[in-house]
């Protein structure tokens, strides 16, 4: 949200606290899959089951050790728009966000064939990673980046929030399902674990074929493994030939 200059008053904002307490429970209502942004108002919300993902940069703080400012803007201008590119290329995408050096989205899957889509996205951006630091390679960075990647499925409520009033406003999500999502990437490709890492909700909703990716992780209590994108990585590889 970009600023807008306003001078604060506490009496109002008194009031417009005393205004969201009031709001009564019906007017978040239960639905089959998250609506368009539009039919949001500062007085309602949504409740649906849709998908998380988080891709997040591993021992992002030793980077500037490497790299300065100019090599790092270019880095993360790579990494962040290719990232979003992924997470955009499918219309049950509801939202895109980027928090620091993480990268997340939230995907309507009302289907279980929604859910194997965004299954792609999180061995694309594997793929990509891959692809990222080829280029690197080449433009002479000399140490490679890696990424966790975390996927979750459940329920989360999407409201409105903001300033009421003042054109700064977001939509919000808020549940379980976000915050395993970053929880998972958080612990994904960290040291010798593998890339991905999705929920044990996210994994039973994935068909036959997707399931079989993965393995069951004793200790972290979720599915893991190194998958990628065959084309993809067939492409780079031809590059090479």
């Amino acid at each position: 949200m970009d600023s807008n200059y306003k001078v604060y008053d506490y009496v109002a904002s008194a009031k417009r606290i005393d205004d969201y307490l009031a709001q009564p429970p019906g007017n978040f209502e239960e639905v089959d899959s998250l609506p368009d942004r539009d039919r949001l108002t500062f007085t309602n919300g949504f409740y649906a089951n849709c998908s998380a993902i988080f891709v997040d940069i591993r021992d992002s703080s030793s980077l500037p050790q490497h790299y300065n400012r100019p090599a790092l803007a270019k880095l993360y201008r790579s990494y962040l728009s290719e990232m979003v590119a992924i997470f955009n290329s499918d219309p049950g995408t509801r939202e895109v966000n980027i928090a620091g050096d993480a990268v997340w989205a939230v995907v309507n899957t009302p289907l279980k064939t929604d859910i194997d889509d965004v299954f792609r996205f999180a061995y694309t951006a594997n793929s990509l990673m891959q692809l990222l630091n080829k280029k690197l390679a080449a433009a002479e960075y000399k140490m490679p980046i890696k990424a966790g990647i975390g996927v979750a499925w459940g329920r989360a409520l999407m409201v409105k929030a903001g300033y009421n009033g003042s054109g700064l406003n977001d939509v919000v999500y808020m549940g379980d399902v976000v915050n395993e999502a970053a929880h998972l990437a958080a612990k994904a490709h960290d040291g010798n674990a593998a890339p991905i890492f999705v929920s044990s909700d996210f994994q039973a909703n994935l068909n036959d074929q997707n399931r079989g990716f993965l393995t069951y992780h004793q200790v972290h209590r979720c599915y893991t493994g190194y998958v990628v994108h065959k084309a993809m990585n067939d492409w780079m590889d031809a590059q090479n030939s």
